[in-house]
């Protein structure tokens, strides 16, 4: 992202239904791969202490099975995606950045008492048309893919967006004399995306599994178990289970989980127990040396010790 984008020499990688938006837009493509920078991030945290730890991310644009087959965890990537890359460009719209958009419009809605509107709000529905221009090209690629998974990586990349638009909320500057506050200026503005992934997470947790069949008059995605409830527009889905990625599997696209540290006092997704899937854990010890008995030395500095301490640490067989 901090190279001016070539034509010939950048856009030539992108998948076709790419390339044209990357000529037409050269100037967003920075803005884009932030955004896929920042998806690779906020994945890996948000997935830590989970036996998938998104760490197959970092092959992209070179995913393995399970990104591509229509996994739960390849739903959670494509939202995640879709919702960074609508955000990126929407701030950089109103950052002005982008020469061909400035910022969001102002809310139709009256501004609260004692408040107006003004400032420079993200300008989330040029963000949103453009986004969705570039990752839905994206979702529709693959010669291998097929019509179900091209129609769930769309669902799932619209539910990102859906769930960034409705983040939309209201920020306010204070006026006055002596932080009096008797006047706010106020604007439409988007989270920081960590909270969108965190929103996503629950829904990855709560993803419907779902088959692509004729109903009506075109095919539509459906649940695949009959007493499911219907599919809604902030329902993540999925075509296939999940391994359970205990154990290595290259076709499953599972890394297993030896050699992972785990936390033999926790209860939860990342407890020695689950994470290591029954198979038992290595400990050790290692010393670690840390600031101690820091006091404060006038004027004007902290003056600390170095103390040595032993550290346990857990790792799965």
């Amino acid at each position: 992202s901090g190279v001016a984008w070539n034509e010939s020499q950048h856009c030539r990688l992108l998948v076709p239904e790419q390339l044209q938006l990357c000529r037409r837009h050269l100037e967003v493509m920075p803005s884009i791969v932030r955004a896929a920078r920042r998806t690779q991030e906020l994945c890996q945290q948000s997935f830590a202490d989970m036996r998938w730890n998104c760490s197959s991310i970092r092959r992209a644009p070179s995913f393995g099975p399970d990104l591509l087959t229509g996994t739960r965890e390849a739903a959670f990537v494509h939202a995640l995606a879709a919702a960074a890359v609508a955000q990126g460009i929407a701030r950089s719209c109103a950052s002005g950045e982008l020469p061909l958009c400035s910022c969001g419009p102002g809310p139709a809605e009256p501004p609260a008492p004692g408040a107006r509107w003004g400032g420079c709000g993200d300008n989330l529905s040029h963000g949103l048309q453009l986004g969705a221009a570039f990752t839905d090209g994206s979702a529709r690629a693959g010669t291998g893919a097929t019509p179900g998974l091209r129609a769930v990586n769309r669902h799932n990349g619209a539910v990102g967006r859906a769930v960034l638009s409705d983040s939309l909320d209201t920020r306010c500057k204070c006026h006055g004399v002596s932080g009096s506050c008797s006047v706010k200026t106020c604007w439409k503005g988007l989270p920081d995306l960590g909270e969108i992934a965190s929103d996503l997470k629950s829904r990855y947790l709560a993803a419907l599994k779902v088959t692509h069949r004729l109903l009506g008059p075109r095919k539509q995605l459906i649940p695949k178990e009959g007493d499911a409830r219907p599919v809604t527009e902030m329902d993540l889905v999925y075509l296939i289970n999940s391994p359970d990625y205990c154990s290595p599997n290259p076709q499953l696209g599972s890394l297993g989980t030896q050699d992972r540290p785990c936390n033999r006092s926790s209860v939860g997704s990342d407890s020695c127990d689950l994470l290591c899937c029954g198979r038992g854990y290595n400990t050790y010890t290692e010393e670690v040396q840390e600031r101690c008995h820091c006091r404060y030395r006038w004027c004007c500095s902290v003056v600390c010790r170095r103390c040595r301490r032993s550290l346990e640490r857990h790792v799965c067989k």
